[in-house]
């Protein structure tokens, strides 16, 4: 017997080349790729079950639209601009003034509500006419939103 026959020969080892190095490469990105289309895929389903085009994002729906939960103030804000459109702005002055005599918290952002009041005034009825409506809700904010708008 030799000792030839006790030896047992070592595989050779694979030759790192280009072919595995793109095998890693792939080994790496692929999972990746797929679960980044997957997503995409789901966030591109119509989930809400109306026929309509609208497709859901996975950010936001419409982001004009405003949030489901929102601040008193955004919230007194809008309904106030929407009822200067629908009515007059010395009805919206006259609201804003009642809401922050009833919730006092609101005082700090009388200043701002009445600016955007002012604003939409001019948008809608021209600086005249806008500045007839002037009244002293939070000092003179109503007026300087209107001013700043017709000067801007």
């Amino acid at each position: 017997m030799t000792h030839s026959a006790n030896y047992t020969q070592k595989p050779r080892r694979a030759h790192r080349g280009p072919a595995r190095r793109i095998g890693r490469t792939l080994a790496l990105v692929l999972p990746v790729m797929l679960v980044l289309s997957g997503t995409l895929a789901v966030t591109s389903v119509n989930w809400s079950g109306n026929n309509s085009d609208s497709m859901l994002t996975a950010s936001a729906d419409d982001l004009s639209a405003p949030a489901k939960s929102r601040a008193p103030h955004d919230v007194l804000r809008d309904r106030l601009l929407l009822e200067l459109q629908e009515r007059n702005p010395g009805v919206s002055l006259t609201h804003l003034q009642q809401e922050v005599n009833r919730h006092p918290s609101l005082a700090r952002h009388c200043v701002s509500i009445a600016r955007a009041l002012g604003r939409a005034a001019v948008q809608k009825y021209g600086p005249v006419r806008a500045q007839s409506y002037a009244r002293p809700v939070c000092d003179t904010s109503y007026a300087s939103g209107v001013a700043a708008r017709q000067n801007g």
